[in-house]
């Protein structure tokens, strides 16, 4: 080997040794900086000749394990969700109260059993008929109070919706502007080393807000997809947008229909056009994005909708009155005549008849409907699972009633006439005995406090009588809970709780109403809606008030309790992983240090080595 080989070889180390240095450096200094990848020079072997070799730098390595990055992004989705899922059910928990303690819808409905109970054994007493109507109060504003929790949590979700997705557009943005510095070649110097650590903290960023799958080409440029197959960046970033509704209310509901939507939409606008919808295509499957739409769209809507019933069944209840149809006949024909009269959209015709043809029962539900255009109402209409339901235009007067139900049946052997006033008859077919009439009834809301019934509307909907009506805007039910409120003729005359009849006077100290409202609310077994979360469409949940109250609580309790422990194990998951990243990835400031010195002596050497060589051009130079 010539003097001016080795003098090359020498210096490349020096080189080499500095860069390392260099490298050691920085390592050093961003030891604790956050998402800083531990780098190391790429040293390899080149030829100085034909008997020697020199060291040169191939660009940097950053310390990574692509696999476990992968597993961390995917653990950072599904513990965002998580966490964000307990985080609000733990305060809907909140909302609805301890069991254990007062202030629960649960506290002021018993509270208000106990006033009846007063009532029902002291009917004469004002104390108790004011207790009682204070007590119904209480409870109407414990749920008005419960709704308003419940609607500010889906607000809260919807401003998080926003909120993640100017975070999401701000960390595409960045990725595809870093893509777009990224080194034509592919290699890796210190400044795209640089460059590749901030663009991961972007990526990671994103995975905490929607489940991503990430693929690198050969320049180290990468294009980002949602699971599902959503892309969303590249050299060029997709915009997320969504509109915020502000207030949210229990009619602010998400409909795939966008003309029906009242939520803030989501989309994601492509660079070169076209927008695709998000949530109706379930894009985004996990994150905090996931989370909050489901919270917003699902299960705050369930646990609304779970006090709505609550109040709808409480006010039917007490206010709702069956009365069974009287006999009649025409000619061969037999069946019912039906008092129409104080019949409320929403209310139910009963008509249960056999075919005998085919020897099958049919359970029949008219409902009154005076919006046409809600027409036709499916079957869910109701809650039983085993009626035909058929929604009937009231709007245009009994003679058009009768015309669309022998329209609607005309396959059933039934017919239908109105022989008087508000009277609608119903008749098999007589002699040809197609089909028997085995009875029908009329449920209807009672108006009047003094109608001589026991049944009163003790609850109205803002002023309103609660009658279960369906109209354009969806059912009555929606919001109930946010609107009920006692009698406004009650709260000045709390008499009313006793005296049902002004002609004759009900006697002061009759407990009829008292004992009727009493055993309808402690005691009395109703249907819920599936749409709860509780029971299922074909076997809804049937109780007591009672009964359906607590398993709200304790569904709501399990399910906070499920989340925290999903969240608890995600956490679990995801430190445990960030650890073996960050054991591979991270700054070891003592290994560092050990390496500065083994770096500390090879400067050394190939200084040494240099000023050897000196030396001998020196002689050789004193020698001519």
């Amino acid at each position: 080997m010539g003097l001016s080989q080795a003098l090359s070889t020498a210096m490349s180390g020096l080189r080499a040794t500095q860069n390392s240095l260099a490298l050691v450096s920085s390592n050093v200094a961003n030891a604790e900086t956050p998402g800083y990848v531990k780098k190391t020079v790429n040293q390899v072997t080149g030829s100085t000749g034909d008997y020697g070799s020199s060291v040169l730098i191939n660009g940097v390595n950053r310390q990574l394990d692509q696999y476990l990055q992968s597993q961390v992004r995917t653990e950072s989705s599904g513990a965002a969700y998580a966490d964000i899922r307990s985080s609000f059910l733990s305060n809907l928990q909140g909302v609805y109260g301890n069991p254990a303690q007062s202030g629960t819808i649960e506290d002021a409905f018993n509270s208000f059993l106990t006033a009846l109970q007063g009532l029902s054994t002291s009917p004469d007493s004002q104390s108790a008929r004011i207790g009682a109507v204070n007590a119904a109060a209480s409870l109407a504003q414990e749920l008005n109070s419960t709704t308003a929790g419940i609607q500010s949590l889906r607000a809260n979700a919807e401003t998080g919706i926003n909120e993640s997705v100017i975070t999401a557009n701000n960390a595409m943005k960045q990725i595809a502007a870093i893509n777009n510095q990224l080194q034509a070649s592919g290699k890796t110097d210190a400044s795209t080393a640089a460059l590749l650590d901030q663009r991961d903290q972007y990526i990671d960023q994103l995975s905490e807000l929607m489940d991503i799958r990430v693929v690198t080409n050969n320049l180290n440029q990468v294009t980002v997809f949602t699971n599902s197959g959503v892309q969303l960046v590249g050299t060029e970033a997709a915009t997320l947008k969504f509109n915020p509704q502000g207030t949210m209310t229990p009619t602010t509901l998400y409909s795939n229909d966008p003309t029906k939507s009242t939520v803030g939409s989501l989309t994601i606008s492509f660079p070169h056009g076209g927008d695709y919808d998000l949530v109706s295509t379930k894009s985004i499957r996990s994150g905090k994005i996931a989370a909050y739409l489901e919270l917003r769209d699902d299960t705050l809507v369930k646990a609304q909708t779970q006090i709505d019933q609550f109040a709808a069944a409480m006010s039917s209840a007490v206010s709702d009155k069956t009365t069974d149809g009287v006999p009649a006949t025409s000619g061969a024909a037999a069946g019912y005549d039906l008092d129409l009269t104080g019949l409320q959209t929403g209310n139910v015709i009963h008509v249960t008849y056999r075919d005998n043809t085919t020897n099958t029962t049919h359970n029949l539900s008219i409902v009154r409907v005076d919006d046409p255009s809600v027409l036709p109402l499916s079957n869910s209409a109701t809650l039983d699972p085993n009626d035909e339901v058929l929604g009937i235009d009231f709007s245009a007067g009994m003679a058009s009633v009768v015309s669309q139900l022998n329209a609607a049946l005309a396959g059933s052997d039934l017919q239908f006439a109105n022989p008087s006033g508000s009277t609608l008859r119903v008749l098999d077919d007589g002699a040809p005995n197609r089909s028997d009439i085995l009875a029908a009834s009329v449920t209807a809301t009672m108006q009047s406090l003094t109608s001589g019934n026991a049944e009163l509307p003790l609850f109205t909907d803002n002023g309103k009588p609660y009658s279960g009506a369906i109209g354009a805007a969806g059912s009555q039910m929606t919001g109930l809970a946010g609107r009920i409120s006692v009698n406004t003729v009650l709260l000045g005359d709390p008499s009313r709780m006793v005296v049902y009849s002004t002609s004759p006077l009900t006697p002061a100290g009759d407990n009829v109403r008292a004992n009727f409202v009493l055993n309808q609310l402690s005691s009395g077994t109703f249907r819920y809606t599936p749409q709860t979360g509780i029971g299922t469409t074909s076997t809804p949940f049937t109780g007591t008030l009672t009964n359906f109250v607590r398993q709200i609580l304790s569904q709501q309790g399990e399910a906070a309790t499920a989340a925290k422990q999903l969240a608890d194990g995600q956490d679990v998951v995801l430190n445990t992983l960030k650890e073996k990243v960050t054991s591979i990835s991270g700054v070891n400031i003592d290994d560092e240090m050990a390496h500065l010195l083994a770096l500390q002596n090879a400067y050394s050497a190939n200084a040494r080595v240099m000023s050897s060589i000196k030396q001998m051009y020196d002689t050789l130079i004193q020698a001519m």
